[in-house]
């Protein structure tokens, strides 16, 4: 079947908007760190804790689309989200946050069971076109929610920026309760199996291997930049407030103007060959950052080149999971999302390390080393053979 056109657009926007609840902390790190009386470091904890939370939910909740009936799952998780945003928004101490944060990013899960199913709504021609429009609403979300969030903290505080976003999840769960179609499960073991299969997928299936072995690594380097960014931004030459900062992810939103073609390109059989590509870009994008410590012009080239690479990787990669035993989608998604979020988490984390030793310098010089290496992987599976599904 295909999916109408304006259910694919809505599927987008749900996407955007619930994703953006793992990026709205990264600007409002320092004025964080002003109201609990912490190091700009330790509040930049938040963000790979919402990161690492996305991972867990996505592991041990995704799965359960294979076995529950989606609509429903959906519902039940965006209202979670609106209880761990709630709570971020009250905190009393550094600690709540940090558990709010976990649950935040446990409860965002809900753009990885809307492209499960939007894929298995959609005809198989028109799979790639249909996983390229909605991943461009997830980008949107994740650049815009850094740019909405910078304003909302320097205008009325970063408290106010968590309650905005439980009202819009709340609005979400009504809207999606009206207009999303439900979807029979296909999987009918016990949970434990469910999880089980899992590990069965990952070592019987080499283009899944290869495919989340590269996007972790690319994840990794997208969550240290975004990260350290707000860092590099705040401080010396620039002294940049919390909304200046977001802007910066307007620039970024470029890169989601490349996901419906890097999806036409999946439906035509090319999405490995892009993931190369996309890969050479995000080695690129760290080689002008490290020479554009001082430079917004620099910033601005390697913004838009690490975005549209990531984008490139991202959905060509998805494109070619989906490819592959849809009875599992909802499995071989978890599989490949767990490991990119916790190449995200971890990527803020070594940013973070990387920025107390050596400031912005060893951050990007650390980030290239992951490119090389996403980039060893391809060669070496390539030589492999392992992409003979598309």
């Amino acid at each position: 079947m295909n999916l109408p056109k304006s259910s694919v657009l809505f599927m987008a926007a749900c996407t955007g908007l619930i994703v953006a609840n793992l990026y709205y902390c990264q600007p409002l790190i320092i004025l964080i760190a002003n109201e609990f009386n912490i190091p700009e470091g330790d509040a930049g904890r938040i963000t790979y804790l919402t990161q690492a939370g996305y991972a867990i939910g996505l592991f041990f909740m995704v799965p359960l689309g294979d076995k529950l009936e989606r609509k429903k799952q959906i519902m039940v998780t965006t209202f979670a989200s609106v209880i761990g945003l709630a709570i971020a928004a009250t905190a009393k101490s550094f600690l709540i946050l940090q558990i709010a944060s976990l649950l935040i990013g446990i409860t965002s899960i809900v753009p990885q069971l809307i492209l499960p199913l939007a894929a298995s709504l959609s005809a198989p021609e028109q799979r790639g076109k249909v996983v390229g429009t909605i991943m461009s609403g997830l980008l949107v979300g994740i650049l815009l929610s850094r740019t909405l969030s910078g304003f909302i903290g320097q205008l009325w505080g970063w408290r106010s920026m968590f309650w905005i976003a439980a009202g819009i999840c709340l609005l979400i769960f009504f809207i999606i309760q009206k207009q999303f179609p439900y979807n029979k499960p296909v999987f009918h073991g016990s949970y434990g199996s469910l999880i089980k299969s899992l590990f069965s997928l990952i070592k019987e299936q080499p283009l899944l291997r290869e495919a989340t072995m590269i996007n972790a690594l690319c994840f990794a380097q997208f969550g240290a930049f975004w990260t350290t960014m707000v860092l590099l931004l705040s401080g010396a030459p620039f002294h940049f407030n919390s909304a200046t900062i977001g802007m910066f992810g307007i620039v970024g939103a470029s890169g989601a103007l490349a996901a419906p073609l890097v999806g036409k390109m999946g439906d035509k059989g090319n999405s490995r060959i892009a993931v190369g590509y996309g890969c050479l870009m995000m080695l690129l994008s760290f080689v002008v950052f490290y020479f554009s410590g001082s430079s917004i012009i620099g910033m601005i080239v390697g913004i838009v080149c690490i975005d549209i690479g990531l984008q490139v990787v991202h959905i060509s990669n998805q494109t070619r999971v989906y490819s592959i035993l849809p009875e599992a989608r909802n499995r071989m998604n978890t599989v490949y999302m767990s490991f990119s979020f916790l190449g995200t988490a971890a990527g803020s984390a070594f940013g973070l390390w990387l920025w107390n030793i050596g400031r912005w310098e060893a951050v990007t010089a650390g980030c290239a080393v992951l490119s090389l290496l996403s980039l060893v992987v391809y060669a070496m599976t390539y030589k492999k053979k392992v992409a003979v599904v598309e």
